[in-house]
């Protein structure tokens, strides 16, 4: 078993390795996609979502007005709150509207977007007036973040690919709407397939990213359960975007005699669930290499059942895009205990020495970033393995006696609390906060301090994130990478199951005040960080997000999504709980505009050019997150003519 963050290179000679090195590298994009275009989730193949427009300026920026406003739910649509859910959700949804976190794409003048009201639509994205729609197979939803376009090729037209909830994988002919009929049966292909499903058939699998696509291969991740142990795998798969026949599948728990196995103690690998990739897989079209960002493995809050490092749980896995042959991997966590998964990664350039590095920029939910050489995995920072608190009460649980620790850039969110940090800025928030931590036992923490049964230990940033699945952008005219960060901390307590095994005594437990929603330890709660990727230090970070209350005046509020970055200079992000959508200098952190939508954006902004040459920026805003209803089924277009 593997003790440090070792990153292998296996079955890869010197030969292509200095073939690898030697590719030119000119841009982090991964295709090439036309300059006003939103092609990709992330805009291009290497997540960086960062456009090269520059109509819309620091100077003009305050002059962006709405150009148009398009509704999501069709005429009629009835929200359907299932009986056995709990109250709370019930009510979540009473007000007639479903959450969306997508973030949309723009080809050729065409905006393309999944809806939470059983539809994928295509709309103009000069007006947002509706193309087409597509309306879902019954009881089933689009994956909730976004679609892709495969631009087609042989004869074959350009296609909308997205995965489902209930583990289909769909593809539409781009230009109506129609399924496409060569695609799988009648359009659709059947992702539950035996060996993936491990002999549970009935058990949770379906997607809540979208698929990314490089040449004609579609490459998927998976939603996968977080209990019980057992269930769907977490293999990442490529797909003929033509045919949507099985290309690859890499195992993200490797099989006996593959690389890793043996970080397994015994059979605890056989038939877990966990260990996948839900956000997005990431490509260096350039290089033919995807990148798997894999999160933790089932329980993700005991390992008594699974001693080891665990491989490939949160780890950066480089494998042949066109193969799915394993390259090497970069383990962020061992034997994740705390659910920190590893939601971001992102192509970046580093210069360093008059030289460009092309490199990966990698979090976990902690908000460590590790910045890696992209062809080899090796750290371009150094990166120690750390000694960690090891005290739990939990019978059978082994953690991991070190974790890898990078020494630059520094973590970007709170990573610890004690006592004395209470928020105590106010008589009401002093004791709602003290009576929080009486009833819950909270207790506090070190950085990965171990859950124990008898307190809940107040581990920070929590599973919710100093940084998740929205990730950052990173604009490579200046090196900077800007990401927005949490700080809310999440007092776990663990208690055995009645098969004698461990899961969480009151489910998932923030520390905050459940009616404001504000956390229970001082301030910042909310921010935005430019990180500086060429020196490894922080530039910049500001407070993301208004509060009423003006002592918490400067404290940011905690936020979903993410933010983009152009050409021009700035930075664009919604994001935050007070349904605003911002830019800021990026170079400086200044806030130059921000906007009042109609709910808050949790998904991430795009910008893109219209038919007529203007530069747009677009926006879903439904709020419903962090504990708020959605009230909203807006798509937001904003432009400066």
């Amino acid at each position: 078993m593997e003790k440090q963050h070792i990153c292998r290179l296996r079955g890869v000679g010197p030969a292509l390795l200095a073939t690898l090195a030697a590719v030119s590298f000119t841009s982090v994009c991964a295709a090439a996609d036309a300059p006003g275009d939103w092609a990709h989730y992330g805009r291009d193949g290497g997540n960086a979502r960062f456009s090269p427009l520059k109509e819309v300026t620091p100077a003009n920026v305050g002059k962006l007005r709405q150009a148009w406003v398009y509704h999501m739910r069709p005429a009629g649509f009835k929200v359907e709150v299932y009986p056995g859910l709990p109250e709370a959700v019930r009510k979540r949804f009473a007000t007639g509207f479903t959450p969306s976190e997508a973030t949309p794409l723009v080809v050729k003048g065409v905006m393309y977007l999944p809806t939470p009201y059983s539809r994928v639509v295509a709309l103009d994205a000069a007006t947002g007036r509706e193309l087409w729609a597509y309306t879902m197979p019954p009881r089933d939803q689009a994956a909730t973040r976004g679609v892709s376009y495969w631009p087609g090729g042989d004869g074959v037209g350009p296609r909308i690919v997205f995965g489902t909830r209930a583990g289909k994988l769909i593809a539409l002919d781009a230009a109506t709407g129609k399924p496409a009929a060569d695609f799988g049966a009648a359009g659709i292909v059947d992702m539950k397939t035996p060996e993936v499903m491990n002999g549970n058939r009935g058990a949770p699998l379906g997607l809540s990213s979208s698929p990314t696509v490089y040449r004609n291969l579609i490459i998927t991740g998976s939603r996968v359960q977080e209990m019980p142990v057992k269930g769907a795998s977490g293999d990442v798969r490529a797909w003929d975007a033509r045919t949507g026949k099985l290309v690859w599948t890499f195992h993200s728990i490797p099989r006996p005699g593959e690389f890793g196995n043996d970080t397994w103690e015994g059979d605890s690998w056989k038939g877990r669930s966990g260990n996948n990739v839900w956000t997005n897989v990431v490509v260096d079209a350039q290089r033919g290499i995807a990148f798997l960002p894999f999160g933790a493995p089932t329980f993700d809050r005991w390992g008594g059942d699974r001693k080891g490092a665990n491989l490939f749980a949160n780890s950066i896995v480089a494998v042949d895009a066109n193969t799915g042959k394993y390259l090497w991997h970069f383990q962020t966590v061992h034997h994740d205990i705390w659910d920190v998964d590893l939601p971001v990664a992102t192509l970046i350039e580093v210069r360093r020495n008059g030289r460009t590095i092309p490199a990966i920029a990698v979090m976990n939910k902690t908000a460590l970033m590790f910045i890696l050489d992209r062809t080899t995995g090796k750290p371009l920072y150094d990166v120690r393995e750390v000694p960690v608190p090891t005290d739990t009460d939990i019978p059978g649980e082994q953690p991991w006696p070190t974790q890898p620790m990078p020494a630059a850039p520094p973590p970007l969110a709170r990573v610890s609390y004690s006592a004395d940090e209470i928020n105590d800025l106010t008589p009401a928030m002093k004791s709602v906060c003290e009576k929080l931590t009486k009833d819950l036992l909270v207790v506090p923490s070190k950085m990965f301090q171990p859950p124990r049964a008898d307190s809940a230990v107040n581990g920070f940033p929590s599973s919710l994130g100093g940084v998740d699945w929205g990730g950052g952008s990173f604009d490579p005219r200046t090196g900077l990478y800007v990401i927005n960060v949490n700080a809310l901390g999440s007092p776990q307590q663990l208690a055995q199951q009645p098969d004698g095994s461990w899961g969480m005594k009151a489910g998932y437990v923030y520390f905050q005040d459940p009616e404001t929603l504000n956390p229970c330890q001082k301030p910042p709660w909310g921010e935005l960080v430019a990180v500086d990727v060429n020196k490894g230090t922080v530039a910049w970070r500001r407070p993301l997000g208004d509060n009423a209350d003006p002592v918490f005046k400067d404290a940011g509020r905690i936020s979903a999504g993410g933010p983009i970055t152009t050409a021009s200079g700035l930075t664009f992000i919604g994001a935050t709980t007070d349904d605003k959508i911002r830019a800021f200098d990026t170079k400086s952190g200044k806030l130059l505009w921000e906007a009042t939508l109609p709910a808050s954006n949790y998904g991430t902004p795009l910008t893109y050019r219209d038919k007529s040459g203007r530069q747009m920026i677009g926006v879903v805003a439904t709020g419903g997150f962090s504990g708020s209803p959605p009230n909203s089924d807006a798509v937001v277009a904003f432009s400066l003519r």
